[in-house]
């Protein structure tokens, strides 16, 4: 399934031009900086001069002596000092400036990612750099089998077709899976004409009925001493926040050792676009519409992740495609706590169709809607309370966000003020919760 490697990650948006990733690199390495932040084209703003670790590395094609060569296993382009000739032809190979003369030396230098650990990110305090580990999700999981036949029905780019994959090719063969109405079953993974499109048993209850159906699977499987089954639910928003609530209530309530796995695209989005009670203030369905006497959706979203944390589940966690490595630990723990008691990850996929974007922007938005706080990354245990998983300091503004999806295009001023307000009373609440205190600025 090819390679993927993990790196280092900038936010330009986050970054104050303060140097200590400079600093740390340099002390690091005991030489000059591999890394360079630099004036970038708006006042305030910065930009990063860094090896990319190229995929088809131009300096180590302009190398004569074959001093710098691709390492396959970690992705790091490597420099070989031994074979170094110092012609330095390789500076004017790389784009990026990414690779330089170190003046303590006078050899060339650049950056190796401090074999996985890199001195940089640890001393920026901003955030602005990240270590990105999803390249080594990729390589782990990459070759599992996908619990899914190939050609199912989903619209182009659908980001729920990618969630149940995703969880699936995690969980393996060992599940019975459950999908209620919506996107999921919609489009074919219960089948056509006698056949299913998943791979592991699979069930298509009623809207209403999911989690107790489950209950009764995950009952019988104990009683004949088959214990080792992942009993869980890929369901959509609304057969979990409106139809399928008080199912899901009283299966939390009760510690049913479920996995319930919800697909928060934030509406009905299978049978025509229509709200849900977790489709968001000011959004645009065909059932909260705009025009001259409506201005989408009038009431905010419910908060369905906190409303499970009330129920003291074994396990909650919200979810993003956009940061895949979290994603893949959530479900690791969110599988290990559904053999104790009720297990609840919530996990937000924007659609394509529905929220009027370009598939080609779907990732982008699920990162932005996590940078904006508009989603917050977090996890909570009984025995640990609420901790995030991702910091919520220093997001960017909402309007931001919201301007690349189409389904928000109307939005003026008071509503755009009114959905910033909301995500800042929802981070507040959290932090409370978490019992962390507010960054100071």
């Amino acid at each position: 399934m090819g390679t993927a490697f993990d790196t280092i990650a900038f936010k330009a948006s986050a970054c104050d031009g303060c140097g200590k990733c400079m600093t740390a690199c340099a002390e690091a390495k005991q030489g000059a900086s591999r890394i360079s932040i630099v004036s970038g084209a708006g006042e305030g703003r910065f930009e990063l001069s860094l090896c990319r670790q190229c995929g088809d590395p131009k300096c180590a094609m302009v190398c004569p002596a074959g001093a710098l060569a691709k390492d396959e296993a970690s992705g790091v382009i490597r420099w070989d000092a031994n074979q170094c000739v110092d012609c330095l032809l390789c500076t004017a190979g790389c784009s990026f400036g990414g690779i330089s003369v170190d003046s303590h030396t006078a050899r060339v230098a650049k950056c190796d990612q401090c074999d996985g650990d890199p001195a940089c990110v640890k001393a920026c305090p901003t955030g602005a750099l990240e270590w990105v580990t999803a390249g080594s999700v990729f390589k782990k999981y990459g070759d599992r089998e996908d619990m899914f036949v190939p050609g199912l029905s989903g619209c182009q780019g659908c980001n729920s077709e990618l969630i149940m994959r995703h969880a699936m090719r995690k969980i393996g063969r060992n599940a019975v899976l459950a999908t209620p109405p919506g996107c999921i079953p919609g489009m074919g993974s219960v089948g056509y004409n006698g056949k299913t499109g998943t791979k592991v048993p699979v069930f298509h209850p009623l809207l209403t009925n999911t989690a107790s159906m489950l209950a009764g699977i995950r009952r019988y499987y104990d009683r004949i001493g088959r214990k080792d089954i992942v009993v869980m639910a890929l369901a959509g928003d609304g057969g979990t926040s409106d139809c399928g609530f008080h199912a899901v209530s009283g299966a939390a309530e009760r510690g049913e050792k479920v996995l319930y796995v919800c697909v928060d695209n934030e509406g009905y989005m299978n049978t025509g676009m229509q709200r849900s009670s977790t489709t968001p203030f000011g959004s645009w369905t065909s059932t909260t519409p705009v025009g001259e006497h409506m201005r989408g959706k009038t009431q905010d979203a419910k908060n369905l992740p906190l409303i499970m944390v009330a129920h003291k589940c074994a396990y909650v966690a919200t979810a993003s495609t956009g940061y895949m490595e979290d994603l893949y630990a959530k479900l690791d723990k969110a599988v290990e706590a559904s053999f104790r008691g009720f297990s609840y990850l919530h996990i937000y996929s924007p659609c394509p169709t529905g929220w009027r974007i370009p598939s080609s922007k779907v990732i982008e938005a699920c990162r932005m809607s996590v940078d904006s706080n508009f989603v917050t990354l977090w996890e909570y245990t009984r025995e640990g309370g609420l901790r995030f998983t991702r910091s919520p300091d220093r997001p960017i503004p909402i309007r931001d966000y919201v301007k690349l999806l189409g389904k928000y295009r109307h939005l003026d001023e008071a509503q755009l003020d009114h959905i910033q307000a909301r995500v800042d009373e929802q981070v507040a609440l959290l932090r409370m919760m978490a019992a962390e205190p507010v960054a100071a600025e």
